[in-house]
């Protein structure tokens, strides 16, 4: 008897060839997806790194350097030696500095209202949909983008002895108003100036607030009866509150740091007998030049940082006690 054996297919004679080869590319598969898992977290520090590098060299850098230098006795040329409290001692019995610090505390007691409220004011007038009202929002806003250096000759320019509003004094009979050479008057000018600049830019900020204000809630007031001024202090007033807080805060920090308006109206010795000198005029003044206290200048800068730190807590200690 004799038996035949037929050649067995190719699929079928091998049929675990298949299923190891699948094994061994998923294997490989494997290994690759778990090289990428390793490698994959360093990817977002390469991605920050430009951004970090750049705020250690501009930022957080400067910043410690400014505070070691408060500690020492630093000038422009030389690193100086280390002084312990000196500085922030001598700060104490500078008249100069407790001036500034004057200026600076009124700055921030007279604009910062203004900054908060008329904007607000502003943005209701712009805000209604009638024929050429881009036209006046535009206009808001155009000393926003212009260079508070031009913006401030021209202040100079209408307010001086014989400028511009003096002129139209005296031709209404009046007196021309010492703008620019009385101390008080000066700090005003150079106050009214930053309102002026400032308006269009929180008028910006406040009709993106007023566009998530329901208009609902108003006409439901108005069929009650409320007027425009109960509208206002009910209804739009909290509900652009958070904004409002917003905006305080800001102008709070940038009426602190206030220095090219002043600089350009007061000059560089900040008015008569330096009496318009803020802090940061004081800081510039003290810390140039070949011979500038950098030391004493840091100490100064020290100071204005915890207090703009200290106005920052304390207006939104007040919003969030507001809420509670």
């Amino acid at each position: 008897m004799s038996t035949s054996t037929e050649p067995v297919p190719a699929a079928v004679a091998a049929p675990g060839d298949r299923p190891r080869a699948t094994a061994r590319g998923g294997r490989r598969a494997g290994r690759r997806a778990s090289a990428r898992r390793t490698h994959r977290p360093l990817s977002p520090w390469l991605f920050l790194a430009p951004g970090l590098l750049i705020t250690l060299a501009f930022n957080l850098y400067p910043f410690f350097a400014t505070v070691w230098k408060s500690f020492t006795d630093a000038r422009t040329l030389t690193t100086g030696e280390f002084v312990g409290l000196d500085n922030f001692t001598a700060l104490l019995q500078d008249d100069q500095f407790w001036v500034a610090l004057r200026n600076s505390a009124l700055y921030v007691v007279v604009v910062v209202p203004c900054m908060v409220f008329l904007p607000l004011l502003l943005a209701l007038l712009v805000q209604k949909h009638i024929p050429g009202i881009a036209f006046f929002r535009s206009a808001y806003y155009t000393p926003v983008v212009a260079s508070v250096v031009v913006v401030a000759l021209m202040w100079v320019w209408m307010l001086d002895d014989r400028g511009l509003v003096n002129g139209v004094l005296q031709m209404l009979g009046i007196d021309p108003v010492p703008f620019l050479s009385n101390p008080w008057l000066l700090l005003l000018s150079a106050m009214a100036l930053t309102v002026w600049k400032g308006l269009g830019y929180y008028m910006i900020i406040y009709l993106a607030a007023l566009a998530n204000v329901p208009r609902e809630l108003h006409e439901a007031a108005e069929v009650d009866g409320a007027g425009p001024i109960r509208r206002f202090v009910s209804i739009t007033m909290p509900g652009v509150r958070s904004t409002m807080v917003l905006v305080g805060a800001l102008s709070s920090v940038a009426a602190f740091k206030v220095f090219s308006e002043v600089y350009m109206i007061a000059g560089p010795t900040g008015g008569p007998g330096g009496e318009d000198t803020t802090l940061v005029m004081l800081i510039q003044r003290v810390g140039t030049g070949l011979q500038g206290r950098t030391g004493y200048a840091s100490a100064m800068s020290i100071v204005l940082f915890v207090l703009t730190l200290l106005l920052m807590l304390f207006v939104l200690r007040a919003d969030r006690k507001d809420k509670d």
